[in-house]
């Protein structure tokens, strides 16, 4: 006999991001832009979804509507079955931009999410944990610099830990490692790799790269050019987890996905320019 309790609960992890239905306006009148139409999309608990598409298409209006810095036109986005209405605790956000704020050190930057999360608990307490997550980065030795003596990747990282130190329910990541240079990029995907795996955290991240998605990602959601843009196809990576990127180039389903998110990115490049 099915136990309809774990039935329940297995559908709530099934849609714990619940975007059902959105259209995203944006102007009124003439200057009225319809950026997003009827999207539908569910991510699982602890699943890692990127999104792709070309500039325009939207990807950012749909992050920034799960973060809760947009609400939608028409339809609904939840998360955990609470309607998405304003920022909060349960979603954090890392920017291409670090955001970090220059007056503070790294540990202080950290120590900022820590606080919102334990506000209650000692000093003591509060600074071990921000120093967990510093540490969690490999930037230790860094504690102390404030980010204008940090590289581009490090400040990075220090968005990284002090997104994860919010403890959040969802990671939004928009092209988080955009700025980067390619050497500091694959070690920065290599770094949430390993982040990721030890925690599962639900991550929606925004990406152009398309070996970033393949190798970072459980599905990989194609956007269609806007204006009204929607979801297109969404793409399994049925690749074995943990992966590494050596693993990665002789796995047929790497380079049968690769092929196929590049068809459709060149073919819908085509149909833009057109």
């Amino acid at each position: 006999m099915r136990d309809p309790v774990a039935d329940k609960l297995a559908e709530n992890e099934a849609r714990f991001v619940d975007i059902s239905g959105v259209h995203k306006l944006f102007g009124s009148g003439k200057s009225r832009f319809h950026a997003l139409a009827g999207v539908d999309l569910r991510i699982a608990k602890g699943e890692f979804v990127s999104i792709i598409g070309h500039s325009g298409c939207g990807k950012s209006t749909l992050l920034n509507l799960v973060a809760g810095l947009y609400l939608p036109t028409t339809g609904t986005v939840a998360v955990n079955g609470k309607e998405v209405s304003a920022p909060g605790l349960d979603r954090a956000v890392v920017f291409q931009s670090h955001s970090l704020l220059p007056w503070l050190t790294v540990l202080e930057n950290v120590l900022v999410s820590v606080d919102s999360v334990h506000p209650g608990k000692p000093k003591e307490f509060r600074i071990a944990e921000a120093k967990r997550f510093v540490e969690m980065v490999h930037l230790g030795a860094h504690i102390h610099k404030k980010p204008g003596q940090l590289s581009g990747g490090m400040k990075q990282r220090v968005g990284i830990a002090r997104a994860f130190a919010a403890d959040p329910q969802v990671l939004l990541l928009d092209e988080p490692f955009g700025a980067l240079d390619a050497l500091t990029r694959g070690s920065m995907q290599d770094e949430l790799t390993t982040i990721w795996e030890s925690n599962r955290k639900t991550v929606m991240m925004i990406t152009h790269d398309v070996d970033e998605a393949v190798f970072l990602s459980d599905r990989i959601v194609l956007m269609s050019n806007g204006p009204a843009a929607t979801i297109a196809k969404v793409v399994d990576v049925p690749i074995p987890r943990p992966r590494t990127r050596e693993a990665l180039l002789e796995d047929s389903h790497y380079l049968e996905i690769r092929k196929e998110l590049l068809h459709y990115l060149i073919g819908t490049g085509h149909a833009a320019a057109a």
